[in-house]
């Protein structure tokens, strides 16, 4: 292959890729992202030998994390020469094994046998990444590895056969709405910062009262974020119309025509894109994957293959139902979710009119308050499941479990939504061991503690945007804490 080309032409890709080398500056945004610090973090324990990846959405920020992670070892003393940033999703790049990259990197720019930091960007486009990564890691200790990936790029059959022991996976999701504040400069309510949505249990109602005060100012942009979500390009720009289309070119389109043709081998795109927009039409609701099919036109195995692919390529979350007692369901009907409620609203073109709408905003707003509890839950691994009474048809929309707490959340996005002893959320309660539970609403005038009926629950109300907020802030404390930040 190489011989299709000049190595001198990878030689200046690579140098154009990697401007420190000749002592310019790295341009890159100041605002950082959680998973900067935990990347930092392990880069510098030096007993770790695992490659870590960084996997996420396409354009949540994993490339500027790496370009960030090169600007601070250059700050930090260390030689230029040994941070090497790759982009494998560069047309030339693409073309060459990553033995045959770093071979011209050691030949032409840094000797080998020393210290070197790998920086690669979308790895799961080179030939054969997994074993290379593996070789790296078992057979070069003078490696540090960071890597991204838009698709989850360590499959179930790769990680088994060569990537056990060697990933550390660092995830990075769409924006929280705390951090959709913070890049956008706005002014940050002055609440305490370890606040949690757990620690309100505790409080007075005057307590709680003052709180929504200190967080009326930030309600507008809540709604601003459900329209143009978490992606740190539409979260600064001012045209939402402008926001969608980028969405729908740049991340839908992209990974549904190139990406699950390039990694997945999909054949049948047309039929992939259509899915697609059948769950963005139906996000939040309870997946009859044999009607999908019929409606589809498509066999019901090809449904099936294509949800797990979509879930891969992060577009997606499925919830499974559970039964009482934590039992798993047979024949369970998943409830699919948007990562990000912005791509639903970007294939369907919903802008402002949705905030009118109360069955939209609600779906909306269920989709925005589930990518933070998952967000928020990471490092305790949770199972993130719903609950559903087949005989009264009572449901509750998210339950987080973990060995050390099951965490029951209903959302009402409604103007008076009825918490009561014939609710969905007091029905699973009276039957399961649980002391907290949350109820989230519109109004900032449902916020308190209640208690219903008998039950031994606390029932928490909390209006969705400090709901929201407050979870966004408190997912960065065990970061934080586990980066020394």
């Amino acid at each position: 292959m190489t011989s299709f080309f000049n190595l001198d032409e990878v030689r200046r890709v690579l140098q154009g890729f990697n401007p420190w080398w000749t002592g310019r500056p790295v341009t890159c945004p100041k605002f950082r992202r959680l998973a900067f610090g935990v990347c930092r973090r392990l880069l510098e324990d030096e007993a770790l030998r695992r490659a870590v990846l960084l996997a996420g959405p396409r354009r949540v920020g994993k490339t500027t994390i790496l370009l960030q992670i090169a600007d601070w070892l250059v700050g930090q003393g260390r030689d230029p020469l040994s941070v090497c940033y790759i982009s494998l999703d560069h047309p030339l790049l693409k073309l060459l094994p990553l033995t045959d990259i770093l071979r011209l990197y050691h030949d032409t720019v840094y000797s080998e046998g020393r210290p070197v930091v790998l920086l690669m960007d979308e790895v799961q486009y080179a030939q054969e990444w997994e074993l290379h990564v593996k070789a790296l890691v078992d057979h070069q200790p003078n490696y540090r590895i960071l890597a991204t990936g838009s698709a989850s790029v360590v499959h179930r059959q790769q990680l088994a056969e060569s990537g056990v022991g060697r990933w550390v996976r660092v995830p990075v999701p769409t924006l929280s709405f705390y951090e959709f504040l913070k890049i956008r400069d706005e002014e940050m309510p002055k609440v305490p910062t370890a606040l949690s949505p757990r620690d309100l249990f505790g409080m007075s109602r005057p307590n709680l009262l003052n709180l929504a005060a200190r967080l009326r100012a930030i309600q507008p942009l809540f709604l601003r974020y459900l329209i143009v979500g978490g992606f740190p390009e539409t979260a600064r720009h001012p045209d939402a119309a402008f926001c969608q289309r980028l969405l729908r070119e740049d991340i839908v389109d992209r990974v549904l025509k190139r990406d699950m043709i390039a990694l997945f081998k999909v054949r049948n795109v047309n039929a992939l894109e259509r899915l697609f927009i059948y769950l963005c039409l139906h996000s939040g609701g309870m997946l009859e994957v044999t009607n999908c099919a019929n409606a589809l036109q498509v066999q019901r195995a090809t449904v099936d293959n294509y949800l797990e692919l979509l879930e891969q390529a992060n577009l997606i979350y499925r919830l499974p139902p559970i039964g009482l007692g934590g039992k798993k369901v047979l024949k369970a009907r998943y409830k699919v979710y948007l990562v990000d409620a912005a791509l639903r609203n970007a294939v369907l073109q919903r802008g402002e009119e949705m905030l009118n709408d109360p069955d939209d905003l609600g779906v909306v707003v269920e989709t925005t308050v589930l990518r933070h509890l998952i967000a928020f839950s990471y490092k305790d691994t949770p199972r993130v499941v719903y609950w559903r009474d087949p005989a009264t048809d009572l449901e509750v929309d998210v339950i987080v479990q973990s060995p050390s707490y099951i965490l029951p959340v209903e959302i009402k996005y409604r103007e008076s939504p009825s918490l009561g002893e014939s609710s969905g959320l007091a029905a699973y309660c009276s039957q399961e061991t649980v002391t907290h539970a949350y109820w989230v609403t519109k109004r900032e005038d449902d916020f308190g503690v209640e208690k219903v009926g008998d039950l031994a629950t606390q029932f928490l109300k909390i209006p969705a945007h400090i709901f929201c907020y407050l979870l966004g802030q408190a997912e960065r404390v065990p970061w934080e804490k586990d980066s020394g930040a």
